[in-house]
């Protein structure tokens, strides 16, 4: 959730300017493992749920139950999630969360002018879902509640900045036996303040399974016959969603349009990252996932695939950037039903916002059509809970809901004022 970079040299990162498109794409959200053009979700048939044998197996400490519903003329996916915590206890939390959901719905984090109401940052640089301020040595990240698919902005999702922001800090804080990385401070639920450092140009997807249905997904190129894929020798039998045998690493390029596979030695070969920095970076990435991996596992959950940033400070300190295993970054599987349901030949169930994305592609062209139509507010309701679910199942921690009373924008600006001023004393 930290950092974009200030321009460095001979350092073997990629120098950019705060005014690049470079960095405005990076203020934008990652759609899970590499990111939208990497699928997170994507799932090439639609999920059709049955009464099968399969869901009998849904007693994990968490569990994720997909349903058909109908809305309108479009098909609308539902989770029902349950944990080890009796039954009554989440209906309870989730009826409480509703209420505020549903009070927040009007209430959205969905632009930000901090550089208008705070004193001494630069103007914004405006992501898909940051919002990214020039503060001298530091960065100012707002986490707004935009919610981006299609490479374009579909709807405001309450309390998702919030969400995504303390994810990545409880990463970030449970990580750094792993590495270091460049937040500074979380002075709101919705921001991070990072020291500026030099991004490397590469984004680090690590995948633990075959998967994906877009051009550049593991499994497409798979289907399509490839057998070496960044570098990664793949084996003759393997099936959609099948574990690999070991975590890989899948890095692609940042560019503004399309991200491009490429392999570890392309990497060095092109100067994109000196050998030793790839390989210190690639290290820390699959020991990261793996990290991951088992604190998912613990709780029911399966990390399928994710992307890391990294990037070094002025000192040459290598540091993890931008945002950790959050649901926009990562896809998430269900543990308990993963086995069977591979055998019944079932699309494992899921955490992610797969559903909105179905949701407009049953009812427009999200790619081509100019004006979209409004994401329903259940569906809005039912993403946000999701994302609530998935940060207090990992994290143990209840989300505090912030006083709907006070517009977000002045807690923030008050709140980041305030940190602001302290760095400077």
């Amino acid at each position: 959730m930290a950092a974009a970079a200030v321009a460095a040299s001979g350092c073997g990162v990629c120098p950019v300017s705060w005014s690049s498109s470079a960095v405005k794409r990076r203020a934008g959200e990652s759609d899970g493992a590499g990111i939208d053009r990497l699928s997170l979700g994507s799932r090439g048939s639609r999920i059709r749920e049955g009464r099968v044998r399969c869901d009998r197996l849904l007693r994990p400490r968490f569990t994720h139950l997909l349903a058909r519903r109908t809305m309108g003329s479009g098909s609308v996916l539902r989770a029902m999630s349950s944990s080890a915590a009796p039954q009554v206890e989440l209906e309870s939390r989730r009826s409480e969360v509703s209420d505020a959901i549903s009070q927040s719905l009007s209430n959205c984090l969905t632009e930000t002018q901090l550089d208008e109401t705070v004193k001494g940052i630069g103007k914004k640089i405006r992501g898909k879902v940051r919002d990214i301020y020039d503060a001298g040595d530091h960065l100012v990240l707002v986490t707004t509640d935009r919610q981006s698919a299609f490479d374009r902005v579909l709807a405001s999702v309450p309390f998702k900045g919030q969400v995504l922001n303390e994810t990545s800090s409880w990463w970030f804080d449970n990580s750094q036996h792993i590495t270091a990385n460049a937040v500074v401070s979380i002075p709101d639920p919705n921001v991070t303040i990072a020291r500026k450092c030099s991004v490397f140009p590469v984004e680090f997807v690590v995948r633990g399974y075959v998967t994906g249905s877009t051009s550049t997904s593991l499994w497409t190129v798979y289907q399509k016959g490839v057998r070496n894929y960044c570098g990664n020798e793949l084996v003759e039998g393997l099936v959609k969603n099948q574990r690999l045998d070991e975590n890989i690493l899948t890095p692609t390029t940042k560019a503004e349009d399309h991200d491009m596979p490429i392999s570890g030695k392309e990497i060095v070969e092109q100067g994109l990252m000196s050998r030793e920095d790839y390989d210190e970076v690639s290290r820390r990435a699959l020991a990261l996932f793996a990290f991951g991996q088992e604190v998912a596992r613990k709780h029911g959950l399966l990390l399928v695939d994710t992307k890391y940033e990294f990037g070094k400070t002025s000192d040459g300190t290598i540091v993890l950037l931008d945002e950790v295993h959050t649901p926009d970054s990562s896809r998430y599987w269900v543990a308990a039903s993963y086995e069977e349901r591979q055998r019944c030949g079932l699309e494992p169930q899921n955490i992610d916002k797969e559903f909105l994305r179905l949701w407009f592609k049953d009812n427009c062209n999200p790619y081509e059509d100019k004006i979209l139509p409004d994401a329903p507010a259940e569906l809005v309701s039912e993403l946000s809970w999701r994302y609530i679910l998935l940060f207090e199942t990992i994290t143990g921690k209840k989300i505090e809901l912030p006083n709907t009373q006070e517009p977000i924008h002045d807690r923030i600006t008050r709140n980041v004022e305030r940190a602001l001023q302290e760095l400077q004393q």
